[in-house]
């Protein structure tokens, strides 16, 4: 079916596949494509009586309730609240008239995942689009109710007014003649002036707040359906292993255990991995019998890697030239050759997990010879996939429910939970929930990669910058050709430098080159993916580089970014909120005393441009205190909702800090030794922040998203606080490895 696009204008047969009268109710819906574009959806009249469910994002019942569908994954970072906050702006509606409901995966709504901070700008437009249809055919529906022009009258307060006779109809008294309308002409549907927003930019409460607070089911973990087992899986320690026989017969005897049985798997790493499952008729009793659990593993080839051996390989290539180079611009050596001074470095950062609250889970049923799912993802569209592909079941067959995630950054991208608790649904006859414990989830996790940079800057008699080189040194696998070309190793997710890393394109004599070292660990996006360590190495260097010329970082930074030579970078933009947060933060370096002071960073990615400063005080016993963070922000023209942007850049800070002073997993034999938080702390409230400050400067820029471009600035301007404060440089993470006393 050819269907029409919003962005020009709709005649009368194009509304018919636009809207429909349904239960006396208003309806408008369009088709979200992947790329963002918009067209009209299918619209059935249903039968008299019948539950309505178009391809729709609005409904307006009789009794003036205003239902929005929110279709894209809720994991934490507001969307829920925040998207549907835009089409109410349009519409003119109270807040308080909405009911926010969440999409299953459909079609219908186009792309519906979670991640790279895109969920904002991938339907910012459109929804403002629908908003305003709606609206002006509200407007139009009172005014032929009344006989005067629709000029006269204008929608506020989810109703429609008409000021000269001081007339008013609610929302909900016109939607049977709003229904009976064509939808107006583009020309016609006229957007709000952002300064007449009333909603957008105010601070509005999660609409799962009150849910999430008195414990009620919102969650993946919380689902329960009738007649529901309980499944663990076991899967090999060492990644790509597989299961060579495990005492299954024994562990069926046991106590409330339902049935127990090998998964060959495929041994793809993120795919259905080989494991032994489990399934009971309790969480509890699936749990107790995995400690019983026996089982004989092939290792594989993985089995005698370690981190201590990644790393003398890694300082072995740095003492070779880059297998590649990823951008270079003039002579570097001899720039460096013929510096006043250099400076060389190495920085290194261990594999971390995401280890979200809420560990990985999904309830599948199969039935029918189909599967119907409740998943915690951030990418339903690829799990459904990837169980068609799996198990060769039709698509229309595999139904997704999304539920409410308790967390994600990137994790919950990846399906292989997914695929196991399918795998496990196949071979039982009721539904099944897999639940994944602490430490499933951080030995079996996407992990954000770890990675080694060695260093070297020049700079002049004036303390400029006139070479630099980053040999950085990643992990990553053997992967197909890419247009017809031969198999190569290749970095992982999470650690692919490229050209546009800062400060590439700003100086005259740049080299950033790159060595993979081959594992197999599997690496997936981790918040902010590449930005988060990027920004820490060059960030830190560039400060390391302003204290050896005896230069404010501060003005050196400026002086870079005013350096620009190619590339989609806004060095423009960028300036302005450098210059800003130094202005908020009261930047002076020298007003500290020994044992306190101040770092200052800054990090475009996902399209927002962010600079962050940190204040802390460092004991001569080597204790870190962080006192305040400032931050300012730069991610277009308006902020949706204020309380959940605040929400996200705070939220940034805090998982920065506790990310950089304590995370790391060690590899020892080709397993990950850490398991739970006793051995993987994460940030308690005494390491939190004492004061955290936001500030957003607006641009004439498209709107965008919130959830990752805050976190890489985060580290180090940490980092560089503490040099500042003790005369300590921390050049590997976690922090808490660099021993901080000073005297």
């Amino acid at each position: 079916m050819n269907t029409p696009s919003l962005s020009r204008p709709v005649d009368r047969r194009d509304f018919l596949k636009f809207s429909a009268f349904a239960g006396g109710g208003l309806v408008l819906g369009y088709y979200l494509k992947s790329a963002g574009s918009a067209s009209a959806a299918e619209v059935v009249k249903p039968a008299a009586g019948a539950e309505f469910k178009p391809n729709a994002f609005i409904r307006i019942a009789p009794n003036g309730v205003v239902t929005l569908v929110s279709k894209q994954p809720e994991i934490g970072q507001g969307v829920k609240t925040s998207l549907p906050m835009i089409i109410a702006e349009e519409l003119e509606v109270n807040w308080k008239d909405v009911v926010v409901v969440q999409g299953d995966l459909d079609a219908a709504y186009g792309g519906q995942s979670a991640g790279g901070s895109r969920s904002t700008p991938n339907n910012y437009n459109e929804f403002h689009k629908l908003g305003a249809t709606a609206r002006t055919m509200l407007v139009e529906a009172a005014a032929q109710t009344w006989g005067v022009p629709a000029g006269e009258c204008s929608a506020a307060g989810s109703a429609v007014h008409h000021a000269a006779t001081k007339r008013t109809l609610k929302f909900g008294e016109l939607v049977a003649k709003a229904s009976t309308l064509p939808v107006p002409a583009a020309a016609d549907v006229k957007l709000k002036d952002p300064k007449d927003f009333k909603l957008l930019g105010t601070r509005i409460g999660g609409v799962d707040n009150p849910k999430v607070v008195t414990g009620q089911p919102l969650f993946g973990m919380d689902t329960k359906l009738p007649g529901m087992l309980y499944a663990v899986y076991e899967k090999c320690p060492v990644f790509g292993g597989k299961v060579v026989s495990a005492n299954v017969d024994a562990i069926k005897a046991l106590p409330g255990v339902k049935d127990a049985f090998i998964i060959e798997g495929t041994a793809n790493l993120g795919g259905l991995m080989p494991g032994v499952a489990i399934v009971a008729d309790s969480t509890w009793a699936a749990f107790s019998a995995r400690k019983q659990l026996k089982v004989t593993w092939d290792e594989g080839k993985a089995a005698n890697d370690s981190w201590d051996a990644f790393t003398a390989k890694a300082l072995e290539l740095s003492k070779q030239p880059g297998a590649s180079t990823v951008h270079q611009d003039g002579d570097v050596t001899t720039a460096l050759a013929g510096a006043a001074k250099t400076v060389e470095a190495a920085y290194s950062y261990p594999f971390i997990s995401h280890a979200s609250i809420e560990p990985q889970n999904c309830t599948a049923w199969f039935k029918d010879g189909g599967f119907e799912l409740w998943a915690p993802s951030q990418n339903p569209g690829g799990g459904q996939s990837a169980i068609v592909s799996q198990f060769g079941v039709p698509k229309e067959k595999v139904i997704v429910h999304l539920t409410r995630s308790g967390g994600g950054f990137g994790r919950r991208l990846s399906n292989d939970y997914i695929l196991e608790v399918a795998a496990i649904a196949q071979k039982v006859s009721a539904p099944v929930k897999l639940t994944w414990s602490r430490e499933d989830d951080l030995r079996h996790d996407q992990y954000r990669a770890g990675g080694f940079h060695f260093l070297k800057g020049g700079i002049d008699a004036a303390g400029k910058i006139v070479g630099w080189k980053n040999h950085f040194i990643a992990f990553g696998s053997v992967q197909a050709g890419r247009g017809g070309a031969a198999p190569a190793l290749r970095a992982g997710t999470g650690g692919n430098l490229d050209a546009e890393q800062f400060p590439s394109k700003f100086l005259p004599n740049f080299l950033n080159e790159i060595s993979v070292i081959e594992c197999n660990i599997p690496m997936g996006p981790w918040r902010a993916p590449n930005n988060n360590v990027f920004s820490f190495v060059m960030q830190c260097f560039i400060d390391e580089l302003a204290h050896a010329g005896g230069r404010d970082p501060l003005e050196l930074r400026l002086e870079l970014l005013a350096q620009k030579m190619s590339g989609n970078y806004d060095a423009a933009r960028m300036t302005a909120v450098v210059k800003l947060v130094a202005a908020k933060a009261g930047w002076n370096p020298k007003k500290f005393p020994r044992g306190q002071g101040q770092g200052i960073s800054f990090h475009f990615s996902h399209s927002g441009y962010i600079a962050q400063v940190a204040e802390v005080t460092v004991s001569k016993q080597g204790e870190l205190k962080v006192d305040r963070f400032v931050c300012v922000c730069d991610v277009g023209q308006q902020i949706v909702n204020l309380s959940g942007a605040e929400n996200q850049v705070q939220g940034s800070i805090i998982d920065g800090i506790g990310t950089a002073m304590f995370q790391e997993l060690n590899l020892e034999r080709g397993r990950m030794v850490q398991g739970n938080f006793n051995d993987y702390p994460m940030i308690r409230m005494p390491d939190a922040p004492g004061k955290v400050e936001v500030h957003f400067l607006s641009s004439n820029n498209p709107t965008t998203g919130l959830g990752e471009p805050a976190i890489p600035p985060v580290a180090p301007a940490l980092c560089n606080a503490i040099f500042a404060a003790c005369g300590k440089r921390v050049r590997q993470f976690p922090i808490s490895r660099t021993d901080l006393r000073w005297s």
